[in-house]
């Protein structure tokens, strides 16, 4: 092969390779922005959410990570309103229950979706506690208890906002002292995270001034099959919990605590919520299905506690937490009366379920559960992540 012709053969090689390159990135580019798109499609609009409420702005702050995951959160409430992950065929699912707009957010009927708790998740029997000799009465909002703060809970709080980065949102809120009745001006910071390894990672500090009691959870509404799809008794679960603490009619804990073991609330290995949910069985009677406080077998600082899956979209969600228990709860109030969920659907009854991390209900009442007591000078921290996936 002579000179000239050796030259134009290495600059025909050089333009092939450099055109397969740029259709290549042009292909990655375009898968990008198609993943964009789709995800811009399923997350509600950002206009939708910026409004005052007592005299404080809100927003909606998108987190994104380099999958394609997102998760949209308001600082109202501290509200997780989207939370996109991808299913086993590479598509995006939303797979967390919540509103297109704020006002969805603010009427009487709301069922709490996707906010985070306090001060004190789940119910207090009869509204009261006693902490050093003193007794605080609290408001009523769950028949003669008190459930997720009471009326003036953090559900209803503008949080101060601050996106850090891409992939993540520090929220800060104080409650003053005799906020809701609960003693000690309360300094909260929450943290979402939107981890490379698609989890939502959420991380709680607090301080006080005064000796309080403290409970904090997030209390998104999931469904794997996608937000709106019509039941959640086609998933699989499984909850590391030997025990459970059983309530009595009005949904607080009798004290004890009742082994799984030969129970419809046995969830030791993957179980299909739906098998044994209609048993006739006075704790399912009483809860309307499962809504009750899962002991956790593991004492390690992050554990895993919970796994749930779909088999009709491939996607799991493992549940890792520092905290004691785990409410499971299976949308037994759920009504689907109006059409007011994202996209005009209708959230029907068991059309999603909340796996709320937790220590355990009334424990200001009940000397045997883990204190929830929190101290001046002393720190509360703890750490749950939802982590999901596919096997493909």
């Amino acid at each position: 092969m002579n000179k000239n012709l050796r030259m134009t053969f290495c600059m025909l090689a050089t333009l092939v390779i450099l055109s397969s390159c740029s259709q290549e990135n042009k292909s990655k580019e375009t898968a990008t922005m198609s993943a964009d798109s789709s995800a811009t499609a399923l997350v509600p609009a950002t206009a939708a959410f910026d409004q005052t409420v007592d005299g404080k702005k809100t927003a909606l702050y998108v987190l994104k990570n380099a999958n394609g995951s997102q998760a949209a959160i308001t600082n109202y409430g501290g509200r997780i309103v989207s939370l996109l992950v991808k299913n086993d065929k590479d598509e995006l699912v939303d797979v967390v229950l919540g509103h297109d707009s704020l006002a969805g957010y603010q009427t009487k009927a709301e069922f709490f979706y996707g906010a985070l708790v306090g001060r004190y998740a789940n119910r207090i029997a009869k509204g009261k506690f006693t902490l050093n000799g003193k007794e605080y009465n609290l408001q009523v909002n769950d028949g003669k208890n008190t459930l997720h703060g009471g009326v003036d809970g953090f559900y209803d709080k503008v949080w101060d906002a601050k996106q850090l980065n891409d992939h993540s949102l520090e929220l800060t809120y104080l409650s003053k002292d005799g906020e809701a009745g609960y003693p000690g001006n309360l300094t909260v910071k929450v943290t979402y995270d939107l981890t490379p390894d698609n989890e939502l990672k959420i991380s709680y500090h607090a301080t006080t001034d005064k000796p309080t009691v403290l409970n904090l959870t997030n209390h998104a509404y999931f469904n794997l099959n996608g937000a709106g799809d019509s039941t959640i008794t086609d998933h699989l679960l499984t909850i590391n919990a030997d025990a459970y603490t059983p309530v009595d009619e009005t949904l607080i804990p009798t004290g004890k605590l009742e082994k799984v073991k030969s129970t419809p609330f046995d969830f030791t290995k993957p179980t299909l919520i739906g098998a044994r949910i209609n048993d006739a069985n006075e704790q399912l009677k009483r809860g309307g299905g499962y809504d009750h406080n899962f002991v956790l077998n593991d004492t390690k600082d992050l554990k895993l506690a919970a796994t749930l899956h779909s088999p009709k979209t491939g996607i799991y969600m493992d549940v890792l937490t520092q905290e004691p228990g785990i409410q499971f709860y299976s949308g037994n109030f759920m009504t689907g009366e109006t059409a007011d969920g994202k996209g005009n659907k209708k959230y029907g009854y068991r059309s999603a379920l909340c796996l709320e991390t937790q220590h355990f209900p009334d424990a200001p009442n009940q000397p045997s559960f883990a204190s929830t007591v929190l101290n001046p000078g002393a720190e509360f921290n703890s750490v749950t992540v939802y982590k999901f996936y596919t096997k493909k």
